[in-house]
């Protein structure tokens, strides 16, 4: 069987997912020229997440322009020698966002879900199986580790279907967490699988200032390593009814207080044999720059240390190795690539 074989990468967020972009907009935001670029700084393949909205109209056609420039992604990344993982981001029943989601409480959901994939299987089944990988879904959200896992095993069924080798990407659920891994039903005698997490310890550091969550209204100073937020900053806020929301700031994090929340996720890979990907952590650029690096460091080397493959978040965004003038975070690059 040919081998995937991915150690770091970069995820290609806010293009054919999580965007309004469409038209000139959308194919100017990611290009050829960015392909090339991620492969001259060192990293082996992307994760390139679609949006169902985005990829099919409510109607379940394809829309042409977005699967034509999915086709062109992956033609530029097989010249670069980049890998790729198609990764199935947002479904129109589900949302990392919401604990209510469709897909697990109406079996047409799920039902539609695997016909999603049966047809995305038909557009990509083609690329070679050492230059693409299927991600099943993005950060599941079920109230049930079980509802999660039965219907993850529909999808994989429907992409069985036609390819046996093809490796597929399987998260945990609650957002791929680390926490939960040891609810997740692994399907027995399938060696085409990785094993997925994600990874965003400690949030009150690495979503500093996040306008979309509560840790963002925090506006106090952030430190790593140590404890990230001081006492006396602590007690300045800690009447707010969101204050709960950064306690974990108090806490002292340093690298082997990030690396204590992975024992789960190893644990599933000694007892499976299948190999770990961590396909998306990050830093936000509102952090002290030298804190943020000083994370990325200690973060990418446990996750070598522990021979987890990764992808940050991301290439282009909040996140991002650009920055919003469009200039390189080299200190992260480098931290990512190993040549820090």
């Amino acid at each position: 069987m040919p081998v995937f074989d991915i150690q770091r990468g970069t995820n290609i967020s806010h293009w054919l997912s999580q965007s309004e972009k469409r038209g000139a907009e959308r194919r100017a935001w990611f290009s050829q020229a960015d392909v090339e670029r991620i492969a001259g700084w060192g990293f082996d393949h992307i994760r390139l997440p679609v949006d169902e909205e985005q990829m099919w109209d409510e109607k379940g056609q394809r829309e042409e322009e977005a699967f034509a420039l999915l086709g062109a992604a992956l033609k530029w990344s097989q010249q670069a020698g980049l890998r790729v993982i198609v990764d199935l981001h947002l479904l129109r029943s589900h949302t990392f966002l919401s604990s209510d989601n469709a897909l697990f409480s109406d079996p047409a959901a799920a039902g539609h879900f695997a016909d999603v994939w049966r047809d995305l299987g038909e557009f990509l089944h083609t690329y070679p199986l050492d230059g693409v990988g299927y991600e099943l879904m993005n950060e599941p959200m079920a109230k049930d580790a079980k509802d999660w896992n039965r219907v993850a095993h529909l999808g994989l069924a429907a992409i069985r279907e036609r390819e046996k080798e093809r490796v597929v990407i399987l998260g945990s659920n609650e957002c791929q967490s680390s926490k939960t891994f040891d609810q997740l039903a692994v399907p027995a005698n399938d060696p085409a699988l990785i094993l997925s997490l994600h990874y965003y310890n400690p949030f009150p550091l690495t979503h500093y200032q996040a306008s979309w969550t509560d840790i963002g209204k925090y506006q106090g100073p952030v430190r790593y390593p140590g404890r990230l937020i001081a006492d006396a900053d602590f007690r300045a806020i800690e009447k707010e009814d969101w204050a709960g929301s950064v306690r974990d700031g108090l806490m002292e994090w340093n690298r082997e207080a990030l690396a204590a929340k992975l024992p789960k996720p190893l644990a599933v890979r000694e007892r499976t044999g299948l190999r770990l990907y961590c396909g998306e952590f990050g830093c936000l650029h509102t952090v002290p720059q030298a804190d943020r690096v000083r994370w990325y460091r200690d973060i990418v080397s446990i996750f070598r240390e522990k021979k987890i493959a990764y992808a940050n978040w991301d290439y282009k965004g909040g996140f991002g190795l650009l920055k919003k003038d469009g200039t390189e975070d080299r200190e992260v690059i480098a931290c990512l690539v190993g040549k820090a």
